[in-house]
This record gives structure tokens, C-alpha cells and sequence, in this order.
């Protein structure tokens, strides 16, 4: 339970940065801790989104994935950010990526702050 909790709060800080650094991916709320639990809910769901769908798409497009030496895997992550903000919009979340540019540079950062995260905090269950 504690990894989990870990890996949630990895990903709204890697999520954050984003939004900090992105003005096409953006975060609206009233106020700081409306932001905060929305932030985190988006977490949540880029998580789920992440664990659910994203090997099932690294199944499928596996070709692509030996053509380019793992390069597409910038192109999944992406999509899977593209996914997750509709998921946040049909659920009535303030997330949202404009575009597939953004997403693709938000999927990289997301990924470098996360993997960096990850590294530093513990890993125990």
C-alpha cells in the first residue's frame, strides 16, 4: 500500500512540473486545494490509465516498437496522456493537454520527473 501511495504522489509531482512548465497542459481550480485533489485524482487516473491500457497498446504496436528501437514509446506515452486528460474532462476534472505536441513533450517530462522520483524514494511495499 505504501508503494502505491509512493507511485501516486511520484506521479502528481511529475504531472505538476509538467503543468508548471507546459502552458497547453493546464490545471484549473478556485483554489489551492481544489487544485491539490484534483491534481491527484488526475494522478490517480493517469496511473489506472498507465496500467490498464498502455501494455495492452504496447502489445498491439509491438512492430513499431522493434522498427524504431523503443522510440514509439514516446508515442504511447503520449497517448496515454491524450487519454487521460478526455478521461479527466468526461469526468468533469480541470486537466487538460492541448494538443498532441504538448502531450508528447509532457509525456517526456513526465516521464524524466517520475523516473527520477522513483530512483530516490524508497520502493518497499
Amino acid at each position: 500500500m505504501r508503494n502505491f501511495v509512493v507511485k501516486t504522489l511520484a506521479n502528481a509531482a511529475a504531472l505538476w512540473v509538467a503543468i508548471w512548465l507546459l502552458e497547453d497542459i493546464t490545471l484549473t481550480g478556485e483554489n489551492t486545494g481544489r487544485k491539490t485533489v484534483t491534481l491527484i485524482l488526475v494522478a490517480l487516473l493517469f496511473g489506472l490509465v498507465n496500467f490498464v491500457v498502455k501494455p495492452v497498446v504496447k502489445f498491439l504496436s509491438f512492430p513499431l516498437f522493434l522498427v524504431t528501437l523503443g522510440l514509439f514509446t514516446l508515442v504511447v506515452n503520449a497517448l496515454m496522456l491524450m487519454l487521460t486528460s478526455w478521461l479527466a474532462d468526461t469526468m468533469d476534472l480541470s486537466f487538460h493537454v492541448e494538443g498532441f505536441g504538448a502531450a508528447f513533450v509532457g509525456a517526456l517530462i513526465i516521464s524524466i520527473v517520475s523516473w527520477a522520483l522513483n530512483a530516490a524514494l524508497p520502493d518497499r511495499d
